[in-house]
């Protein structure tokens, strides 16, 4: 921390003690004030830098940039802690304070793992159900600090990559794509890519400049379905844009009705190996249970929900620090165990009972029970 930085932070305004017309005097008090708050080293080091924690990781947002009408680019400064190591396609955890309690999600970095410039970038679309999404594109300033979960997920490209591959996205599906794209182009290393990438019109087609550049390199062809235009991509049709698909390795993300098409397409062609997908959601309506009323041991807390809605969700909502990862149950991270009553897992329908440990993410109330958090 440099001496200037020292003395702006000595002397910024604290909270129930008045400031004073000179600034020596300001830094000063401001310095025996904070030596004498009651407050664990931790604060302290919160007081001095935000970023400073040994608890959690957290960030700054440095730059909040349009990407289309409703989608942006939110560029973050982490703090201690986080390691700038992750694989391109991997997601991380977002924390942000909004009318009194943490909203937690997880976006894919677009960012290249680096960390020259010491900073990661997330893309977000706000949906109309997404109540943090929507915020982090209109709402959150630059300066804000968030906490965040180390990044996550298997939705990455091997080392070194294949010499062709091809990607299927449609809307913020594209956004692990663009961190390989980009960690590709950092590197050096150019396999043969053919890209199919789906949004209703043109103006809604996220980092459609940088797709324009990819293709001026001969290693790079993209097919935009426009979907107002031109009705929604069927996989039937990549015999028609890519006819080599099939020498292909395929990265897939998107809505969940592609993904099962693709899915069952390449499944049918004997191209199911090759096939690797990311959801961003789950399919919670074949296996929806009863609901209940949850209870969270520790905290203290309960909430009654119904059967579609996750024991993650119910927790945040009742203002439960939950632990999460990836919220698709792919990670291990959200793992709690049953103390009385039954989960339900919403992807198998498989309940399960006391003593056994479940995912939260994707685990719901079949009837009233008890948590150990």
């Amino acid at each position: 921390m440099k001496f200037k930085d020292l003395g702006r932070w000595l002397e910024e305004p604290i909270e129930g003690v008045p400031a004073l017309g000179n600034r020596r005097l300001n830094a000063v008090r401001g310095f025996f004030a904070r030596l004498t708050t009651p407050l664990i080293p931790d604060d302290y080091l919160h007081l001095v830098n935000p970023l400073w924690s040994a608890r959690e990781l957290r960030g700054r947002v440095v730059n909040v940039r349009p990407e289309t009408a409703d989608s942006a680019t939110l560029v973050i400064k982490p703090g201690w802690g986080f390691r700038f190591d992750y694989k391109a396609g991997q997601f991380v955890g977002i924390g942000l304070h909004v009318d009194g309690r943490w909203h937690w999600r997880s976006y894919s970095l677009v960012s290249p793992p680096s960390q020259e410039e010491g900073v990661i970038s997330i893309a977000v679309k706000a949906m109309p159900e997404g109540y943090l999404s929507s915020h982090l594109v209109g709402g959150v300033r630059a300066g804000t600090i968030v906490r965040l979960a180390a990044p996550q997920g298997d939705f990455t490209l091997p080392e070194p990559p294949p010499e062709k591959i091809l990607f299927i996205t449609a809307g913020s599906g594209i956004t692990p794509v663009i961190s390989m794209l980009r960690t590709l182009t950092r590197r050096g290393e150019h396999p043969d890519i053919a890209h199919v990438h789906s949004a209703r019109r043109a103006g809604e087609v996220m980092f459609r400049e940088e797709l324009a550049e990819y293709e001026r390199s001969p290693h790079y062809r993209v097919h935009l379905q426009l979907t107002a235009e031109a009705g929604k991509f069927s996989p039937a049709q990549l015999d028609d844009h890519f006819p080599d698909w099939r020498e292909r390795e395929v990265w897939a993300c998107g809505p969940q009705a592609l993904l099962d098409a693709v899915e069952a397409h390449l499944t049918a062609e004997g191209r199911g190996d090759h096939l690797h997908v990311e959801r961003f959601t789950i399919d919670r309506s074949a296996h929806a249970g009863q609901g209940g009323t949850v209870r969270f041991r520790r905290s203290g807390k309960s909430i009654t929900i119904d059967g579609a809605t996750t024991v993650l969700e119910a927790g945040e909502k009742a203002g439960v620090q939950m632990p999460f990862g990836c919220r698709m149950g792919i990670c291990h991270t959200c793992v709690a165990e049953i103390q009385d009553g039954f989960l339900r897992d919403l992807r198998s329908g498989r309940e399960a009972g006391p003593g056994e440990r479940v995912k939260t993410c994707v685990s719901s109330a079949a009837g009233d029970c008890s948590i150990e958090l």
